[in-house]
């Protein structure tokens, strides 16, 4: 999150933590078709993930440049990573996080075209369906959108045992 009051980066822990649970994802008749118009890519055009993110013109924007070039930096080192639709050679939809072990911290995601951005989180999904039980993707909030989708809140006691859980798992193998 950006600077909070006096500077100091904000850090949040609420009652309710906001999770996909992998087998929970709702694919509607209508996004398997979305899917099969696009073509995904993983860590491809990271910073162009970020940089459409972080557009100044998109309401309730947060990412400033700190921001930006922190998660450059933690991309560099193998900790961020994105997931990016395309139709043809256009960026048109993605969405970028921070993996540690079995947890996929979700920050941001974007869409330039219809269904774009659910397409990235159904490939997100296929990625961390690995077999490997315990995984955890996080998506901080239940915004009605993400609830469509099949995002549940858990309360902070249960997100910390799942958290455990998912921080002792290795991390997907492309990202490994």
């Amino acid at each position: 999150m950006p600077l909070g009051d006096g500077g100091n980066v904000a850090w949040w822990s609420p009652v309710e933590r906001a999770v996909l649970p992998l087998t929970g994802l709702r694919v509607t008749r209508s996004l398997r078709q979305s899917v099969k118009r696009f073509t995904t890519t993983v860590d491809v055009a990271f910073d162009d993930v970020v940089a459409n993110c972080a557009d100044p013109a998109r309401e309730g924007g947060w990412i400033d440049d700190d921001i930006v070039a922190a998660y450059s930096r933690l991309h560099q080192l193998g900790w961020a990573h994105s997931v990016e639709v395309w139709r043809g050679s256009d960026l048109v939809g993605g969405l970028y996080g921070v993996a540690v072990g079995g947890l996929f911290a979700g920050e941001s995601m974007f869409h330039h075209a219809s269904d774009a951005s659910k397409v990235a989180l159904v490939a997100l999904v296929e990625l961390l369906s690995d077999g490997e039980p315990h995984r955890l993707l996080d998506v901080q909030w239940a915004t009605p959108h993400l609830r469509t989708l099949g995002v549940v809140e858990v309360p902070r006691r249960d997100y910390l045992r799942l958290l455990r859980r998912a921080l002792a798992v290795p991390l997907p193998a492309p990202w490994r």
